[in-house]
Parts: structure tokens; sequence; C-alpha cells
């Protein structure tokens, strides 16, 4: 290739398939926006479309010179879906991300390369190569076809000084109008890498244990150009070093910032009077905390290195300062019963927690729960787009698939019902009320979107000899087949019977764009 054959370049961030709690602000994952911005500042041309903020236009994306996807596990199938028909264009296709990253070999059927880990410090270089002006052996973390074989290089260093990275340019982000996009909230990175090993996070694979953050001098800078006026500091733990965020939160005090924030955190930040008084100083509203669990032996199961004890007074500490908390917890783990959830609900409740998530454990690629339930024969499908926290994927010990299913969703509407918001009607808390009543809507949402699923498990389970006509298992009681059985059962559901096809099925769309351009397919 000459150098000037790769020169206009599409992103693409395919949507989440479903109701999540996220889904309303589109956040955009703000890698693939640092990406963008470094080619831009090289002078490449570069549109990048996040689809579940703002569409996709297809004419724009099949006049690329080259195409990067970036995707989670649930968005998968669909980012698979969009790399075969854009490669039949003759369109080179690139993926990085979490998932194909720890499945490289997996993503090379649909696509010509994967970028492995993080790519910040490699994306210019394979441009370069794509351009034939570089060897792809010299490329840290490039998968890709050689012939009929796979090659592998060694995976990047991780980049230890973030202010490296370009502030990210959010007008790279187009939609199906080509008009930009307006964030009613801020996202900004401010570290990357996790010291806690939580077996079913993916964080600490991805990203190392070893926590790099951005001077405080760096992400105030970025604070005056943007003056936001709420951020979400994406960080996954915003206050694993408190000498750091400290100095961060007094800068933000004497700079006036003026910036109502949000961040993830873990409840030993409850443990230091002095960072939350920062906190409460910088205008820090609201706190997503992975509670993950209340049952004891949950927690020591997925490492989680704190009791209920502490759970309960930290919530307490931090909401006596005016912040909120949203608690986030997971059901499914191996010591986990159906009293548990029950009594996950009420103490999300008696707590006053102001939003929750109710999640079912979802074995993550790259992650020890993942190679764990693999290694006991127990994950009943590998169709990726039902790995998003709302759908059981395998099978669990304390309870039937069907019943886990069935009480998280429970869970969560008995959290989210009528009576409680109007109960904070009546007692005019309007930050409640909002909260309240979007998640009234989601936990419906999410309700409808997984009607056809427990449909087709009630409906497969019964073909299979169970008596789903009976009052106990009906309500889930626990299965009687191996997980041999129930691995074929999973793999014989039809699983396009439920699929969300406007979802996943793209192919006349992309057909017409691809004939409206007048590419013949390779």
């Amino acid at each position: 290739m000459n150098e000037d054959q790769i020169k206009k370049i599409v992103f693409i961030e395919p949507k989440s398939p479903g109701a999540h709690v996220y889904k309303k602000w589109g956040f955009p994952r703000l890698g693939t926006i640092i990406l963008g911005t470094i080619l831009r500042n090289a002078g490449y041309d570069v549109q990048i479309f996040i689809e579940g903020v703002k569409g996709i236009d297809w004419d724009a994306v099949f006049d690329a010179d080259a195409v990067g996807i970036s995707t989670i596990t649930s968005t998968a199938p669909r980012a698979y879906e969009m790399a075969h028909h854009i490669r039949k264009a003759g369109i080179p296709v690139f993926m990085g991300g979490p998932h194909v990253s720890f499945l490289p070999e997996e993503a090379l059927l649909h696509c010509d390369f994967v970028l492995c880990g993080e790519t910040e410090e490699t994306i210019l270089d394979f441009i370069c190569a794509l351009n034939g002006r570089k060897p792809f052996e010299q490329i840290p973390g490039l998968v890709w076809h050689y012939g009929n074989r796979i090659c592998k290089n060694p995976l990047p260093e991780a980049c230890p000084d973030l202010d490296k990275f370009p502030i990210p340019d959010f007008s790279l982000i187009k939609g199906n109008k080509k008009t930009g996009v307006d964030l009613s909230i801020t996202p900004i990175m401010m570290s990357r890498g996790c010291p806690f090993g939580c077996n079913f996070c993916s964080v600490t694979r991805m990203f190392g244990r070893k926590y790099r953050f951005r001077s405080v001098d760096n992400v105030i800078r970025e604070l005056r150009e943007r003056r936001p006026e709420w951020v979400f500091f994406y960080d996954d733990n915003f206050a694993a070093n408190r000498a750091h965020t400290k100095e961060l939160l007094r800068r933000m005090i004497r700079e006036k910032a003026g910036t109502k924030w949000m961040a993830q955190v873990r409840i030993d930040v409850a443990d230091d009077p002095e960072l939350m008084d920062l906190m409460v100083q910088s205008q820090c509203k609201y706190v997503y905390i992975g509670l993950e669990s209340i049952n004891p032996e949950t927690l020591k199961n997925l490492n989680k290195g704190q009791t209920r004890e502490e759970i309960e007074r930290s919530i307490g500490i931090i909401q006596s300062r005016g912040i909120r908390v949203h608690g986030m917890f997971i059901f499914g783990a191996d010591t986990d019963s159906p009293k548990t959830i029950r009594e996950t609900v009420r103490f999300a409740k008696k707590n006053g927690l102001s939003s929750v998530q109710f999640m079912i454990l979802t074995p993550l690629p790259g992650t020890p729960v993942f190679e764990q339930l693999e290694r006991e024969g127990r994950l009943l499908s590998r169709d990726w787009e039902y790995y998003d926290a709302h759908h059981v994927v395998f099978q669990p010990k304390g309870m039937s698939y069907i019943q886990l299913q069935k009480k998280t969703l429970s869970a969560t509407l008995k959290f989210y019902s009528l009576s409680r918001l109007i109960g904070k009607i009546n007692r005019l808390d309007i930050w409640s009320v909002i909260i309240s009543a979007y998640g009234w809507r989601l936990s419906r949402q999410m309700r409808r979107s997984t009607k056809g699923f427990v449909k087709s498990l009630k409906k497969r389970y019964a073909e299979m000899g169970a008596d789903l006509g009976s009052a106990r298992v009906s309500m889930g009681i626990k299965a009687r087949k191996t997980s041999e059985d129930l691995r074929d059962f999973f793999q014989s559901l039809n699983w396009e019977k439920i699929k969300r096809r406007k979802d996943i099925a793209i192919k006349d769309e992309l057909d017409a764009c691809h004939m409206n351009n007048g590419k013949e397919a390779s």
C-alpha cells in the first residue's frame, strides 16, 4: 500500500442490547474517542459513531478507507455483524476492546485485525502498517491473519503516563445527520488500573493492578476547557490513590470549577473524614459503589474484602454528608440462594439507597469466574448478546437458572415499585422522584426485554420433561439436569426467535448502503 491509501478512518461503538441503567445518558466509552483524537491530531480524517448516542451514518462508513470497531462482550454479536458486511465492501476492519482482547481468534473470524490491550501508543504505528510503511510484526498487541495462520504479537506495555493521551475531542462523534453530540453529563477519565482483584471483573487483566493516573494539572485543564455542569469520572475506582484524589478535589475547590460530579468508589471512602469533606466541598452528588452482596460467604468468594457491617456503616456515613448512593449488587454466586435476593432487596430499602442495580453474575471472558465456570462445565451459552448482567448464561448452584432469572428481575421491580415512587412524591423529594421514576420505567423495560428469553427457557425446559405446571417449579426449583444436559438445552434454543432483531440484524440496511455506494463486495 502507498501512504495515501488509508486516510479516512471511521470508528464505531455498537450500542448495547436491551435496557440498562446507563442507556438514558448514552455515555460513550472514552478509549475510542482518545484513539480518534490521536489520529485526527496526526492529520487523518476521523469520524466516530457511538450508536447508543447518535446512530450511524452508513454512507460515511462505506466511504472510509478503514473502519475500527470497539466492543464489549454484550455488543460483540452486533460488532461482528457490522464487521462482516463492511469487509464485504472491501474495507479493512480492525477491532479492539476488552472482549476481542481476550478472544482475538474469535474476532478474526469476522475482521482483519485485532488490537489487544491498550492501543493509544500503537494506533499510529498500526495505521502506518496498513499504509505499508511499517511491518505488522512490529505492532505490539496486534493479532492478524498471515496466509492460513494467525499471528499474535506480544501485548503492549501499559502506558505509565496518562498525560501523554490527548483530551478526548467529543466533536469527532457524529450522528446519522452528521450533527455531532451534546453530552448532558461529561465523562472524564482520571486513572486506569485497579489494585483490587474481584474475580468477576476484567479490569485488572485489561488494564493491570497498578494504579496509573493523569496529573492534577492535566485533569484541571480538561475541566477548564469543557466547563461542564456535570461530570462522571470514568475511573473504576476514583479514590484508589487517596492522596492524588484529595489533591484533585482541593484544586477543584480552589479553581471554583462549579462542576457537580459523580464517580465509582469503594465503601472505604467513608473511612476517611478528610476525603469525605473534600468530596462534599467539591460538589460530589452521587457515588456508584459495587456493594455486590450482603452474603458474607459470597463477599468472600468474590474477593471483595468487605463485610455486610462495613457496607451498612459506610452507606450511612456517605448519605449523612448529603451524597446519594447507587448500590450495585450481583446475584448468582455459588453461595447465593433465593433468600439472598430477598434479603438484599430489604437491605437496599432499609438503608435508603437512592438507586440500585440488581445484576446477574456474568462470567465475562478474561475473568477468573469465566475460567472457573468453563473448567467446571457450567457455561450454558456463548451467545454473547446475553452476557449483559440481565440474562442467566451459566448453571448456578444455589438455585435454578430460571429462578435466578426471575428473582433478579423481581428484585428490581420491588425496589422501583409504584408505591415507593408515590411515597417519594408525597415527601416532595424531587431528586428521588426523578431517579425512582426512571428506575420504575427502566425496570418495566427490562421485564419486557427479557420476557421472550424467559418464555423460551420455560418452553424448552418443559420439552426436556420438567413439570413447569407445578407451583414449585414455576417458582424455579433446582434443575435436576446435569450441566452437560443443560448446555445441550441452551445450544438447542432457537435464539433467533428471542433476539431483538432491530438491534442485531443489519444486513438489509448495510447492503442497501453498499449498493448505493457502488462498491463491489470482495
